[in-house]
């Protein structure tokens, strides 16, 4: 592969709602541009991007995937990313990695909830953005009520630069809106004809919209256009070219992945007009003291990029991703992780398409690469030239939203089931694991349901090791509600010395605080020596409610009287009967099962406020407020109990068509209903009982 410069380079992100084509036409543009002999299929498992065997079972994309496309002396680096939501990771990464976005839709239909969000993050991301109708061979295929749809989504800065021709349900060729010209594919290329009589006005009107958006952004223009003066293709296609980087115009193109139709033109508009890496805003990172520092993309200057993703292979070991935004990264180069604070040495350098990896003698400013092994390196980390650090900002992803508990499905395992979520949380920063102390169990959190299944299959294809998922147990609390004394004597006498020990204490609730032990002993009833026994038989059995097993809080303890032996009264003796104290006590104390009530903070727009608040209710939620965006979302704040909320990302997302999401935090324990709590009690005794 040609090294290309900074100009010569495109950096495409297709991103979208799942199951529009995106991966298909990656496929056809690799095929276009003469890298496949044949297109692979999606239901096939045998396109470029989809490589790994999730996604060939699946049929659907994952992980982000890197395909540069070489075309017309440019290096067009296509990153495919997943369209389902389980998977919004990716995305975000292959935003990252872009300077525009290319959101493909299909054209029966509709815009769907994916292309919106898609659209959304790429504004957040601050890249270019184009569209492209995609499925225009399809019956039904409809291109003006898509782009009209579109238009009303997104906007007046949404034009089109092509309109597709359809003769007897076959996509024949396109019109070029600025030349208003008809160009129709005769086998070999396209044959330049006048527009088809029935489409002119429309494509008129189109003409309209194109020349407008495009004299927005000069004034010259903008004022020869009011003057009724004609403006040259150029000045349209330089107008253009400014409103595609300041973010104010989104062209439409159309086509069809699958016939390979109109995708060169796709290729074409791509270099004609979306930035290159040198012609985006200035890179800015900060250095090591937090100052701003300017990052120019130039190959003469100093070396920095930041790993965007990272891969993990149990074979190869970690293969990092990254961009370049200034100077150039060779094999065997030292570089600095600002991070890590560590110097890295490179190893070859890759230009990755799909699971491909291509040496490349050196990479350059404003492209994408990859290393392997790099020790001290993570997603997220810059690489710089050690005598002249910055640091870029990290990717912020959004938090996990469900949790399961993984169990290995073979006793002995669980250490390597451990270590395998492990390296595949360096891989993918949406999901975490972590050991909950609480309840022993070994707890994965991800975006999705759909998310943690492939993750657990990713454990046994990655690294041999089977694992089952399940409900997480809910982590309840026990406490008690009125003071009471309770006494505790442990005597023992079985030859030799004996056991003696004798202690009254009072237990009541503590309003703060887990637990808290009082000595309020006098006259040496129970002697110093053995007080310390007392508290540390107490606090050892605190892990073990009266109710149902589960660990008690909110206690305070106080030691007032008791007896001894002088002979047979010992640290255990003491301890013991500390533990007999402190079940009887608590069982006359009116002890009660607490639960977890976690704060909730839901995004939903304003049409399905009503659905989320009556689904919050049956769910035993608080509503506490509703704060609006302002862009036609609230943001719903309640309080629920945790155990209510598992699943509750596959529920909102039906809910709302896609549409909401939610952060949920730990609040605080309270009580749990008596109704809801005896079944949890009966639950937890049957369980136990089958352990026993």
């Amino acid at each position: 592969m040609k090294i290309y410069s900074a100009e010569n380079v495109r950096n495409i992100a297709v991103v979208g709602h799942g199951s529009e084509g995106k991966t298909t036409l990656v496929e056809a543009a690799l095929f276009k541009a003469g890298h496949l002999d044949r297109m692979g299929r999606v239901e096939d498992g045998t396109t470029t991007t989809d490589y790994d065997p999730e996604e060939t079972k699946r049929h659907i994309s994952i992980s982000a995937a890197v395909a540069p496309v070489e075309w017309k002396d440019c290096k067009i680096n296509f990153i495919d990313a997943p369209g389902y939501f389980d998977f919004v990771g990716e995305q975000l990464q292959a935003l990252k990695l872009a300077d525009a976005a290319m959101i493909v839709v299909g054209a029966t239909s509709g815009v769907p909830v994916g292309a919106e969000k898609a659209f959304k993050m790429g504004k957040q991301a601050g890249v270019s953005q184009f569209f492209f109708i995609n499925q225009m061979d399809r019956e039904h295929a409809d291109f003006a009520k898509t782009l009209d749809q579109l238009q009303q989504k997104f906007g007046s800065g949404v034009v089109a630069l092509t309109i597709p021709i359809v003769e007897n349900g076959k996509l024949t060729g396109y019109v070029d809106v600025i030349e208003q010209k008809a160009k129709l594919w005769d086998g070999k290329g396209y044959k330049a004809q006048d527009v088809p009589a029935d489409m002119m006005d429309y494509v008129v009107d189109r003409r309209i919209e194109l020349v407008e958006a495009a004299a927005e952004n000069d004034d010259e223009l903008l004022e020869k256009y009011f003057n009724g003066e004609e403006l040259t293709s150029q000045e349209v296609y330089g107008g253009l070219k400014e409103g595609i980087l300041d973010g104010s115009i989104c062209l439409v193109l159309a086509g069809s992945a699958l016939e390979n139709a109109m995708v060169d033109t796709m290729l074409d508009a791509v270099i004609d007009l979306m930035p290159s890496p040198v012609e985006r805003p200035t890179m800015h990172g900060k250095t090591d003291g937090g100052n701003d520092k300017e990052v120019p993309c130039q190959v003469n200057a100093p070396f920095a990029a930041q790993v965007i993703k990272t891969v993990a292979d149990p074979f190869v070991g970690k293969l990092s991703i990254f961009r370049v935004y200034s100077g150039t990264l060779k094999a065997g180069m030292m570089v600095y992780n600002t991070k890590a604070e560590k110097q890295e040495k490179i190893g070859t350098v890759y230009a990755m398409r799909g699971k491909k990896q291509n040496d490349v003698v050196w990479l350059a400013a404003g492209d994408i690469g990859a290393v392997a092994k790099l020790q001290y390196t993570n997603t997220g980390d810059t690489l710089c030239d050690a005598a002249n650090h910055v640091t870029f900002d990290r990717i912020e992803f959004p938090e996990p939203c469900i949790s399961m508990a993984i169990t290995a499905k073979k006793k002995g395992e669980e250490d390597k089931v451990f270590g395998g979520l492990s390296r595949l949380e360096e891989e993918d920063p949406t999901f975490k694991v972590n050991k909950d102390p609480d309840t022993g169990e070994t707890l994965i959190r991800g975006m999705g349901e759909m998310h943690l299944e492939v993750v657990t299959n990713k454990l046994k294809q990655k690294f041999g090791v089977e694992a089952e998922l399940k409900d997480p147990q809910i982590p309840y609390r026990e406490t008690i509600r009125k003071a009471v004394k309770a006494e505790g004597k442990h005597k023992k006498q079985s030859g030799g010395h004996g056991q003696f020990g004798h202690v009254w204490i009072e237990y009541e609730p503590l309003l703060e605080g887990e637990f808290e032990f009082v000595d309020k002993v006098v006259g040496g009833v129970v002697p110093r020596n053995f007080i310390p026994a007392v508290e540390k038989g107490l606090r050892e059995n605190l892990n073990r409610g009266v109710l149902a097993g589960y660990p008690m809080v909110g206690i305070r303890a106080t030691l007032y009287d008791g007896s001894y032996h002088p002979v047979d009264s010992s640290e255990m003796a003491f301890k013991t009967a500390a533990r007999l104290s402190l079940r009887k006590g608590c069982s006359e104390a009116a002890p009660v099962l607490l639960e977890p009530i976690m704060r909730a903070e839901i995004t939903v727009p304003d049409e399905y406020m009503g659905d989320v608040i009556g689904d919050m209710n049956r769910r035993r939620g608080r509503i506490l407020g509703m704060d609006p965006l302002g862009n036609g979302e609230q943001v719903v704040l309640a309080e629920v109990p945790l155990a209510e909320m598992f699943k509750y990302a596959t529920d909102l997302r039906s809910m709302t068509h896609a549409h909401g999401n939610f952060v949920l935090t730990f609040d605080r324990y309270e009580d749990v209903p008596a109704n809801i709590a005896q079944k949890v009690i009966e639950a937890r005794k049957a369980l136990q009982g089958e352990e026993d």
